[in-house]
């Protein structure tokens, strides 16, 4: 199996720019995912959050899953488990509004270093969607701008603990899905692994890297670059042994985004004959409304939901 693509982002200010930007359009066009090192977040910052979220899951949240698993009978299951997943979760949201200070439990500490967290992340997300409007040769911003609505972009970060399964070939960690929206920021557990993403009918496993940042695309991507890039399916398995930490931050559109096709890319399309290939045209939080009872299912009918509900005019072309 080809290796899992891991992109060292200092190469982009040398001579191997050309390269690494290769490597970067071959990884969205054909993984969906790709690792960063060398990402500009200082390993410092990436080491407290680590330390403060570990801390808190031990404090604040071990004992509460416990009890939720049992109270659900799911610590004695017999049977394969296919409506939850064995993972200990909270959200924060950053943008276009901070709930940072709302959320119970936290100490200030963690607050304040997760907010500067989000700052890194929010800033690593914008210069990425920059390097991938120069390989789709996009104007320079037109991903970020796609993604704004009126608001600016969404922005937050789901903190999950996947404790240790006595069943995980009953229950995932977290079961087979693609993410609703844009670019994915996420910060993992460099020992303990367990994500998997569906590459050629094979699960692959992502591969657990100290202080490296997993990106992966979400479905509104795949439709601003018109296929071009895809959303990929991917899962956790449960462990046996061993606590894995995640913290993935979701950079998306605002929810009154209109989401549609660069007409760039269309005109590509429209030339080679492909019209009916493609993608269609709506607002962000209809989609999500959607994706939040079907999330686990398959992305392609969410999308033809989204065109026969259609109704926003036709996709423009360059």
């Amino acid at each position: 199996m080809e290796n899992f693509p891991v992109i060292n982002l200092e190469k982009l200010n040398g001579e191997e720019r050309g390269a690494t930007m290769e490597k970067i359009k071959d990884a969205c066009e054909n993984w969906g995912f790709f690792e960063l090192l060398n990402h500009g977040i200082s390993h410092e910052l990436m080491d407290a959050v680590e330390r403060l979220t570990k801390e808190h899951y031990k404090k604040c949240m071990e004992q509460r899953f416990k009890q939720l698993m049992a109270s659900k009978g799911l610590e004695g299951v017999q049977a394969e488990v296919h409506d939850m997943d064995w993972e200990s979760t909270f959200h924060l949201r950053h943008l276009p509004y901070s709930n940072i200070s709302e959320i119970p439990d936290l100490q200030d500490d963690y607050r304040k270093i997760m907010k500067e967290f989000a700052v890194k992340l929010e800033k690593l997300a914008e210069e990425l969607l920059e390097l991938l409007d120069e390989n789709l040769g996009l104007e320079k911003g037109y991903l970020k701008k796609a993604v704004c609505g009126t608001k600016g972009p969404s922005f937050g970060t789901k903190v999950s603990n996947y404790p240790p399964c006595p069943k995980p070939e009953l229950i995932k960690g977290l079961r087979a899905h693609t993410d609703a929206g844009g670019i994915i920021l996420l910060f993992q557990d460099d020992k303990v692994s367990g994500l998997q993403l569906l590459k050629d009918g094979h699960w692959i496993d992502v591969p657990p890297m100290r202080h490296s940042i997993v990106i992966n695309l979400g479905d509104q991507l795949e439709v601003i670059t018109n296929g071009k890039y895809k959303s990929v399916l991917h899962r956790v398995i449960a462990q046996t042994d061993g606590n894995r930490m995640s913290i993935a931050s979701f950079y998306n559109p605002g929810s009154d985004a209109v989401i549609y096709p660069a007409p760039a890319l269309v005109e590509k399309e429209v030339d080679d004959e492909e019209k009916h290939h493609v993608y269609p045209k709506f607002v962000f939080d209809d989609y999500m409304k959607l994706y939040a009872g079907l999330k686990f299912q398959a992305k392609e009918p969410r999308f033809e939901a989204m065109r026969a509900t259609g109704g926003l005019g036709p996709i423009p072309t360059a």
